[in-house]
């Protein structure tokens, strides 16, 4: 991405993929590849610099749009994308208000949005039913044929079922949204093994 400066402000970004046009001045898109970063400059066509250190998870967080600045420092120019600080979001379900109600949005202590809590235990209870009904046929030929359901199933069933109740456990206990993000968070210890707080189902492979 590039942005055209003009008496030291931005007035034009673009993409690099295409010609552009300088007051009555014509530049073929090959200005973006082969021309030299001091060449492009020549012409207050900088390169865009982008800071993403504001710039969180946007499964736990809500990103403001990016802001550009062009600065001069040490008589070099810069153009600079950052992003503000960035908003949480809600870890816990937003329920209607008193004056809700009053505006008809919605009934006073009933869920207006779902907060990550809720989503992520969701997705949990999805997981698990769809490891279980792997071998949900073995139960089925047992109710209908008699045929005992081997015990290597059985405890794995009851051992999905079981780890499933201890990540929803924590995904409620969890304070706030970093909290959550913590438990999806994976690090590798000194052994290369890769694991994450929350855990995970356990499947017939592993």
């Amino acid at each position: 991405m590039f942005a055209l400066v003009q008496s030291g402000s931005i007035t034009k970004f673009f993409s690099g993929n295409q010609a552009v046009t300088i007051g009555d001045t014509q530049y073929p898109k090959s200005i973006f590849t082969l021309w030299s970063k001091a060449e492009r400059e020549a012409i207050s066509i900088y390169e865009v610099v982008f800071d993403n250190s504001n710039k969180k998870d946007e499964k736990w967080y809500i990103n403001t749009n990016p802001s550009y600045a062009f600065a001069i420092t040490d008589g070099v120019g810069q153009v600079t994308s950052t992003y503000g600080t960035a908003t949480a979001k809600a870890h816990a379900d937003t329920l209607w208000t008193a004056q809700d109600e009053t505006d008809g949005k919605g009934t006073e202590g009933e869920v207006a949005t779902r907060g990550l809590k809720y989503n992520l235990i969701q997705t949990i209870k999805n997981q698990a039913a769809g490891e279980l009904s792997k071998t949900d046929w073995y139960i089925t030929r047992k109710s209908d044929a008699g045929t005992a359901v081997p015990s290597a199933i059985t405890t794995h069933r009851a051992a999905v079922r079981t780890k499933a109740a201890s990540m929803e456990t924590a995904i409620t206990n969890a304070a706030n949204t970093p909290a959550l993000e913590t438990l999806y968070t994976y690090t590798t210890n000194d052994a290369g093994v890769t694991s994450r707080p929350l855990g995970e189902l356990p499947t017939l492979e592993s």
